[in-house]
């Protein structure tokens, strides 16, 4: 029967309906992103009180079964009577999308929330959520369930504080799990300390047996910031660039400080919003530093060696940077708020910056010249690499195929279904291509030892023949080449062996395409294979345990007498014949595999750096710190 068109087929979504309809276009998804993106949006309401001048301390709470809870001494939302709406201002900011103090410029110069969807939303999404606001001596109170007050806005007794609580449980029905995690939290809260220089943010986990807690505090704002990212690096100036200027109300803070990496570590800010695709404030102060670097080079004696300008990857090469912008009426791409589209605040921060920037050089000449000399390095690499790309390409052009010989192709030729195994070693590259499904699969074994690409740079990266087959298996290129468009592959899943060498490997990996193709790890292309532990047979009957409890847990269940059940613990992919490898690590319908997820791009680069840089004493020191909690160590 066919279905009809009407006036009867439009939905009509009231309150906060249209949240819990469709969360995803509220806060980005309901997985681990979508459920921390919560907190966020309830601390950055107390941000924008520190904005204000109103606040100076954020308490953030993990309680028991995941309870969020959020104070400040803030001013307090609002809890008189709305000239129009005849309820409460706080009922309104809770349970309505767009009522908020942000559209106001009387109350909030700038604002991060300014969609003001921000606590009704996080409400919406909860299975209950209560807010207490302490007033002129006065706690106003207003209890929710799945975002629908419980009762009307009420006092609930007298207080000598000030501020705003918040608490609130994720509903379980709408997110795939309602856990946080501590380290998440604690890296954005710290984001937020840095960035707004002399408040003071606690984060407590009471759902420890011993509760934890970090407090963040940083009178030294970007300056503090910027050596935190260049924490184990040796640096090129002790002393950060540190500036911050105002025009036409737009507020520009920058920090910056050269380390002698090859990598460039640039994080910047609207209105204490992480903006992780940039937008037109990171636009300007690249505009700015690329001229003003040019136009001391033309000074340089190093001048005379240049044929060509510095372009925008010589003069970031090394530079560890952090940019906040704070701008009244910011226009951001999409409800995440990850890129700023506003075209004025180019001119304003390309500007000061260059202002400002020209300003430092001329009374910091030992700086500046430090800054060149590794900018023209930089730029002689990126001539060299673009000299091994076109002899790269040609030699693809003269030959059949521009893919590498070792490589065991797929016949699928639509990207989205088709997967990669870079597979560690000959025999397990075996195994795999005998047992693989040809259609959607391809296999490409690794061989020899791999290159460390945290200690050199992109021309070498370019010409190493361990990274060459990968490069052209994935199709997409490197570095300023990168276009993901072209990835031939949308699961890239490393498969190495349960022991050390196959997490060196691992490793090697992760940080060739960390530095490399940075959004492979961003948009999840990356996978690691799970392989079994152990072979257990019981009866004739063969069953895989992929970790000792998972071991113990059949041996339990089984019933049988140790002595009269066969365990194999597999040393090697190479020890599995293909019909094993296929059936425990890639089939699709019972395999495991692990996603690897871009969660916070400063404690990557931490992690990378510490792991695989060139300073010993900070990798020995994160050695001893998680010692106890390695697992699976083959020695």
């Amino acid at each position: 029967m066919e279905s009809t068109y009407s006036a009867n087929s439009i939905q009509v979504l009231k309150g906060l309906e249209a949240v819990r309809k469709r969360p995803g276009m509220y806060i980005g998804s309901t997985g681990l992103d979508g459920l921390h993106h919560l907190v966020y949006e309830v601390v950055d309401n107390s941000i924008d009180e520190a904005f204000a001048g109103h606040c100076d301390h954020i308490d953030v709470v993990l309680e028991k079964n995941d309870v969020v809870r959020v104070t400040d001494n803030g001013r307090g939302i609002p809890v008189g009577i709305h000239p129009e709406e005849k309820v409460s201002a706080l009922e309104l900011v809770m349970t309505k999308l767009h009522a908020g103090g942000k559209f106001d410029k009387n109350s909030y110069k700038v604002s991060g929330g300014l969609h003001g969807v921000g606590v009704s939303v996080v409400n919406a999404l909860s299975d209950w959520c209560e807010v207490f606001v302490h007033q002129d001596g006065v706690v106003h109170s207003q209890r929710y369930r799945t975002g629908i007050p419980e009762e009307p806005v009420k006092q609930s007794g007298s207080t000598h504080l000030r501020g705003t609580v918040v608490r609130f449980a994720a509903d379980s029905t709408i997110f795939e799990s309602t856990v946080y995690s501590f380290d998440v939290l604690a890296n954005r809260l710290r984001e937020l300390a840095f960035l707004n220089k002399g408040i003071m943010i606690t984060l407590t986990d009471e759902r420890l047996s011993t509760p934890k807690t970090h407090e963040f505090k940083f009178d030294g704002g970007l300056r503090e910031f910027v050596e935190y990212l260049n924490k184990n690096k040796a640096v090129l100036h002790k002393e950060p660039i540190y500036f911050s200027s105002v025009r036409d109300d737009v507020e520009v803070e920058v920090g910056i400080q050269y380390n002698d990496t090859f990598n460039e570590n640039m994080f910047c800010f609207v209105n204490g919003i992480n903006t992780r695709e940039g937008g037109t404030h990171l636009v300007g102060f690249k505009a700015a530093l690329t001229r003003i670097l040019n136009e001391y080079l033309k000074k340089h004696k190093l001048a005379k060696k240049m044929d060509e300008t510095l372009s925008g990857d010589d003069v970031r090469e090394g530079l560890a940077a952090v940019l906040s912008v704070k701008v009244p009426n910011p226009q951001f791409e999409g409800q995440t708020k990850t890129k700023l589209g506003n075209t004025e605040v180019k001119g304003i921060v390309d500007t000061l910056c260059s202002d400002q920037l020209t300003l430092f050089f001329e009374t910091h000449p030992e700086v500046i010249d430090k800054i060149i000399e590794k900018s023209v390095l930089a730029a002689k690499a990126r001539i060299a690499a673009r000299q091994a790309r076109d002899l790269t390409r040609r030699k693809s052009a003269l030959e059949s195929s521009g893919l590498p010989g070792k490589l065991a192709d797929c016949s699928e030729k639509d990207p989205t279904k088709c997967e990669i195994y870079i597979v560690e070693g000959d025999s397990a590259g075996g195994s795999a291509k005998g047992g693989r499904d040809r259609t959607i699969q391809a296999i490409l074994p690794l061989w020899g030892k791999m290159m460390n690409v945290e200690k050199t740079r992109i021309d070498k990266v370019i010409g190493n023949d361990k990274l060459q087959p990968i490069i052209q298996s994935l199709g997409c290129g490197i570095g300023e080449d990168f276009d993901i468009s072209k990835l031939r592959y949308h699961k890239v899943i490393i498969m190495a062996d349960a022991d050390v060498d196959g997490s060196h490997i691992r490793t090697l990996l992760l940080t060739f395409f960390y530095r490399y193709m940075t959004e492979l790890l961003a948009r999840g292309h990356v996978y690691l294979a799970m392989p079994p532990l152990y072979k257990i047979v019981i009866d004739k009957k063969i069953q895989y345990a992929y970790d000792d409890a998972e071991k113990d847990k059949i041996l339990k269940e089984s019933g049988k007498d140790p002595e009269k059940v066969h365990i194999q613990r597999y040393k090697g992919l190479g020890e599995m014949n293909p019909d094993q490898l296929w059936e425990t690590t890639m089939d699709p319908s019972q395999r495991n595999i692990m996603q690897i997820q871009l969660e916070d791009a400063v404690e990557a680069e931490n992690v990378f750096t510490t792991l695989m840089g060139e300073q010993v004493e900070p990798r020995r020191q994160f050695i001893e710190e998680n010692a106890l909690a390695v697992s699976n160590l083959d020695v």
